[in-house]
């Protein structure tokens, strides 16, 4: 089998063998190593259905009491003949990662994550999206039918393996070009065993993601909000208005490995547009830098080598007698001078180098943000070989600016840029690159 599970029911299928089907059959199931395939004749092998007689071009339903973890079926035919599907039921074992304070995709159905509900499957069924991997092709993925009705939307529900404190999320949208959904957004409710998740109401699901844009034929990571010191067992992805995702990946940690970890950053405000954090710091995770993702911060500065894949809203001509692709107005040039002050808007060039304060363990501790009020600002990489090649990555740390005139910490984010990838923030957004 695809992993470990117990078994409790088995479909056996003769459709369109009418006359020639195997008219007796048994199953036998066993644990054993998944290097080694055991043999037909292997002792091991123990009865989960004993011999039962089949009929013609039917499907025959067999429940049985639930057995212990296997991962290996035999299907015994009687004398011979066809069948032509053979479904086997049950749950997955679980299995997570020896550090309990490790983070992994709670929804990954190795993990023992399900999708309970789905609003539509019509060209792919939505259990897909919790499944190993990218996927092959678009059939691989959960892709609901097209709706023309206005505010439509479509969502799955997905149980996850172990209630968890939730962090990221990845919404892949791989092989999904021209049909993938224009947004999305997520809640998140938790439920005790036993609660039925059809009765829960609207307002008992907690947001936990905003919508957020979607683009082609990409993995996406969206840091999630409302989710601080809360355990979470169910997620529901909405998308907008339809069309096709191919993974969902909720990242966090499971609820009793969460005690002690993290505590919300503080700041002071000093002169000259500067902030700076306190000594209570919170680890903060960088994520891939996406137009979507980064969109209520600016915009992102970037060619796509497959035109499929860029953003539906960037309009993309031939350049160069044909030589070149140009992506049009990725970003305008915003200023809010008073009239008067003699600032004017420029291009300036910064030389930087790469940060040594990077720790063992992978964390970069910051200080300060800073922001320009009055107008927006563009980083573009440049200059990468007079470095000697080594600034391949950067990271972007960004916040919106709060009602009392300094950084909204709830909207802190961190992004991975790669040196193809250049940044404008928008007017007043808080902001640090290293």
């Amino acid at each position: 089998m695809g992993t470990t599970g117990t078994i409790f029911g088995f479909n056996i299928d003769t459709s369109h063998f009418n006359g020639n089907e195997a008219p007796q059959v048994s199953v036998e199931i066993l644990h054993g190593s998944s290097s080694e395939q055991p043999r037909a004749d292997d002792p091991r092998w123990s009865q989960a259905l004993a011999r039962v007689d089949l009929g013609p071009d039917s499907q025959h339903l067999f429940k049985t009491s639930e057995s212990s973890p296997v991962n290996y079926v035999k299907l015994n035919i009687y004398p011979d003949g066809g069948i032509a599907r053979f479904r086997v039921y049950g749950l997955v074992s679980p299995v997570f990662p020896p550090d309990e304070s490790a983070m992994f995709d709670l929804a990954h159905v190795f993990a023992g994550g399900h999708v309970e509900i789905v609003s539509d499957q019509h060209y792919g069924v939505g259990s897909n999206l919790i499944f190993p991997g990218r996927g092959k092709n678009m059939g691989d993925g959960w892709e609901t039918k097209r709706s023309r009705d206005k505010d439509h939307n479509d969502w799955a529900i997905i149980k996850l393996g172990t209630a968890g404190a939730l962090e990221q999320v990845e919404i892949d949208t791989n092989h999904f070009k021209g049909n993938f959904p224009n947004s999305c957004e997520m809640h998140a409710v938790y439920l005790d065993t036993g609660s039925q998740i059809h009765k829960i109401k609207n307002e008992d699901w907690t947001l936990i993601l905003p919508r957020s844009k979607l683009g082609p034929h990409r993995q996406q990571s969206f840091q999630l909000e409302n989710v601080e010191a809360k355990t979470y067992t169910h997620v529901k992805l909405t998308i907008y208005p339809d069309g096709g995702v191919q993974r969902v990946r909720v990242i966090g940690r499971k609820s009793d490995a969460m005690k002690g970890i993290g505590s919300a950053s503080h700041f002071t405000l000093p002169s000259r547009g500067q902030a700076t954090l306190s000594a209570q710091p919170t680890v903060l995770p960088a994520l891939p830098l996406t137009a979507g993702a980064f969109a209520p911060y600016g915009q992102v500065l970037q060619a796509y080598g497959d035109r499929t894949t860029a953003p539906k809203e960037i309009r993309i001509t031939p350049a160069n007698g044909g030589s070149a692709s140009k992506f049009h107005k990725l970003a305008l040039l915003e200023s809010s001078y008073p009239p008067g002050s003699g600032a004017t808007t420029g291009i300036s060039v910064y030389r930087c180098n790469p940060s040594t304060d990077i720790a063992e363990d992978g964390t970069l501790e910051l200080t300060v943000l800073e922001r320009h009020r009055l107008t927006n600002q563009a980083f573009i990489p440049m200059g990468q070989e007079e470095l000697g090649g080594s600034c391949r990555k950067y990271v972007i740390v960004v916040a919106e600016n709060g009602e009392d005139d300094k950084p909204d910490m709830r909207t802190l984010r961190a992004f991975i840029a790669h040196s193809s990838q250049g940044v404008v923030y928008g007017k007043a957004i808080w902001r640090e690159c290293v």
